[in-house]
């Protein structure tokens, strides 16, 4: 985690000249590695991905896809994205028939994409990595390696930010994001009174519950200490664990959250916030993109320390995740891997630029217009001393459902936070 951490810290410092006007310095890029020549027959590959029209890495993909193609004629590019949750389900579907699978999937990095390494579906990409490690430090792709070998490639980090409509704030007599959570409280509380919703948070979609649920926890116990949990080394039987959701159903019975939420997606969730219906934002900072462009003043945070003799604020959640894998069992692993790490570099490069993530690989292109929402995240991880990977991709499939089983109860308030880590503790440990 150390070495990793440093690496974004490197990474961060490039991504600061950028917020000056300067042109990040990078080293000079590797040749493009050609994938092996298909003869005059043009080649077609097929790929999954999460990128729909409403996503927010939507433009690096359509970007990266025909830049790929057009230097490429001879391989063509079948691609489809799928919304979030109904991902998961395809995909873990496909793992367990996996002629199924496409040439390229899309995948989370952690456990989600381990047990994709260990059920022997995901092509081993050391020897397709070799061209690019110039241009991709390995550190990155310490989520994706297990057994000493790579399996993925990485395409940008992100991490969980509060994202705050200051004009909002404003109007309850706010010049700041609030930095503790009594101030949190005291800010919420006057946003109500003036009739201004603080949150929204899309229940039918469990992962964004754990947006919050999860730097509750983080701030509450340590990131040491959730991600022994998450990676099954310490047990959920802490009753601090049962404080922090309590905290959670706190804010929500005090009428923090938007009640309408539960039975939202994320995309309206969000298009609330973007419309100013709400104050706050808590989701990935891959939306920074999208907030910086269409909240006239915006400024992007962390969620506030609750225990500071076990936690800092600079702790975060998140971590290179986002990654592209190839198909054990795709007729040309080879030239599918080649093509998946050409494809990465290209959808990193136009997602940083859009606002989707920073960078898993180093730029080695003008970032100057990189947006000023994404430099504030570069600072906030430069600032940081401890991270921990998403909670529903750090765990394998089968604990991760029960986890998120349980999070979906405690955002409808059907158990309490003694029910949340008794239950969990008797199923998980």
């Amino acid at each position: 985690m150390k070495k990793l951490l440093a690496l974004l810290l490197a990474l961060c410092m490039v991504v600061g000249l950028a917020a000056c006007g300067q042109q990040a310095a990078a080293p000079a890029a590797a040749p493009a590695a050609a994938p092996a020549d298909s003869g005059s027959a043009q080649k077609t590959l097929t790929l999954w991905c999460i990128a729909t029209e409403s996503d927010a890495n939507r433009p690096g993909y359509e970007k990266a896809i025909a830049e790929f193609e057009a230097a490429h004629p001879d391989i063509k590019i079948e691609w489809e994205a799928f919304e979030n949750e109904s991902y998961k389900t395809k995909i873990k579907a496909a793992m367990n028939d996996p002629e199924t699978l496409p040439d390229i999937f899309f995948t989370w990095s952690g456990a989600f994409l381990g047990d994709f390494a260990e059920a022997g579906t995901a092509y081993c990409v050391d020897e397709a990595y070799k061209p690019f490690a110039a241009d991709l430090p390995e550190v990155m792709l310490q989520n994706s390696t297990y057994g000493g070998h790579h399996y993925a490639i990485p395409l940008t980090y992100n991490i969980v930010a509060l994202f705050a409509n200051m004009d909002l704030l404003a109007e309850a007599g706010w010049d700041h994001v609030p930095e503790t959570y009594e101030d949190l409280c005291a800010c919420c509380d006057a946003l109500l009174e003036k009739g201004i919703i603080p949150f929204g948070c899309a229940g039918k979609e469990t992962w964004c519950v754990t947006e919050y649920l999860e730097p509750i926890i983080e701030k509450t116990i340590g990131y040491e200490e959730l991600g022994k949990i998450f990676a099954g080394e310490a047990t959920w039987n802490d009753p601090a664990i049962a404080d922090a959701v309590t905290t959670f159903q706190d804010m929500i019975n005090k009428g923090y959250f938007d009640p309408a939420g539960i039975a939202l997606g994320n995309d309206e969730v969000k298009a609330n916030f973007i419309a100013g219906k709400t104050a706050f934002y808590q989701n990935g900072s891959w939306n920074c993109g999208e907030v910086n462009d269409q909240v006239a003043n915006a400024q992007v945070a962390l969620f506030p320390v609750m225990d500071s003799s076990k936690a800092t604020y600079g702790q975060v959640i998140g971590g290179p995740s986002d990654s592209l894998a190839v198909s054990a069992y795709c007729k040309d692993p080879e030239l599918a891997a080649a093509v998946a790490f050409e494809l990465g570099r290209g959808i990193c490069h136009y997602g940083y630029l859009a606002g989707s993530g920073l960078p898993a690989w180093t730029p080695d292109y003008d970032t100057s217009a990189v947006k000023p929402l994404v430099s504030d995240v570069a600072a906030i991880v430069s600032a940081s001393d401890g991270m921990v990977l998403f909670g529903d991709t750090a765990m394998s499939a089968d604990p991760a459902n029960t986890y998120l089983d349980y999070v979906s109860q405690v955002y409808g308030c059907e158990i309490d936070g003694e029910g949340f880590v008794a239950g969990l503790t008797n199923d998980l440990g």
